[in-house]
Formats: C-alpha cells, sequence, structure tokens
C-alpha cells in the first residue's frame, strides 16, 4: 500500500462555473484554469500521482495542449486512474477537503462523491469530500479562491 496528498489552488473570477468534484455549483464566479480547474478532482489526482512517485499533473496535462482546454477534470481522472492501473495499483480510498469561504457546499457534497467513486470505480463509501472555511482568512477566506487538499491511499491490484 502506498498513500499520496495532493492541493491544489484556483482563483475565482467572474464568468467562468464553478465546478467542484464534477458537480457544477451555481455561485456568481468560478475558477480560472485551462481545463475545467476542478480543485477536488485536481487534488485527489495529485494525491493518486504521489502516492506512486509518477510526478504532478501538469507532467500529464499541460496548459499549453489545446485538447485540455476547459476538459472535465473527471475525463482526466480516468485517465490518471489507467496510469496508477499500469502500475499495478487502484485506489483504496480517498479523503478530501475544499476550501472555500463561500458558497456552502453541503447539498453538492454527496454528488461530489458519486462522480469520484463513479469514476475510481470504488464504492461511494470509500471516498470522503468535507468542505470548510478559514473563517474569512487568507485567499480562501476573502473570496479570492478555493483550494482542496486529497489523501489517497493506492494498493496492488
Amino acid at each position: 500500500m502506498r498513500i499520496g496528498i495532493g492541493y491544489d489552488v484556483h482563483r475565482l473570477v467572474e464568468g467562468r462555473p464553478l465546478i467542484l468534484g464534477g458537480v457544477s455549483v451555481p455561485y456568481q464566479r468560478g475558477l480560472l484554469g485551462h481545463s475545467d480547474a476542478d480543485v477536488l478532482v485536481h487534488a485527489v489526482m495529485d494525491g493518486m500521482l504521489g502516492a506512486l512517485a509518477l510526478g504532478d499533473l501538469g507532467k500529464y496535462f499541460p496548459d499549453t495542449e489545446a485538447s485540455y482546454k476547459d476538459v472535465s477534470s473527471l475525463k482526466l481522472l480516468e485517465r490518471v486512474k489507467t496510469l496508477c492501473l499500469a502500475k499495478g495499483y487502484n485506489v483504496v480510498n480517498v479523503d478530501a477537503v475544499i476550501i472555500a469561504e463561500r458558497p456552502k457546499l453541503a447539498p453538492y457534497i454527496q454528488a461530489m462523491r458519486e462522480n469520484i467513486a463513479d469514476v475510481l470505480a470504488v464504492s461511494v463509501d470509500l471516498v470522503s469530500v468535507k468542505a470548510t472555511t478559514t473563517e474569512g482568512l487568507g485567499f480562501c477566506g476573502s473570496g479570492e479562491g478555493v483550494a482542496a487538499q486529497a489523501v489517497v491511499l493506492v494498493a496492488q491490484v
């Protein structure tokens, strides 16, 4: 078994949808990025890659590659899963947290868990997604951006 930690941050901007865990969350701003900028899924992928010492997201999905423009991060997660399987590993469980002052995410957490579990082909009870605030502190607290962290356990198939 191996464990990895993932972290991602994106700036909130006007004119973009807010996508978290593959869920479109109603909000007046969305995350800026080359893909859909889904910080939650990016953190999960980062944790998976880290667990197997495979490098970071930019190595596999460079922001200079036109085919990744506005792509769903769930599609990228599927590709990272394939990389893990090629190394002989599968995800055992995921524990993730989204750090955002607004919007309130509780109504969307279950759908996020289900989306990630579906792509990883694991039971939804093996995918934990939580949301927290920073009590108004820092870039997340001021509403400038959203961050996510994930810990991912993988095991040999």
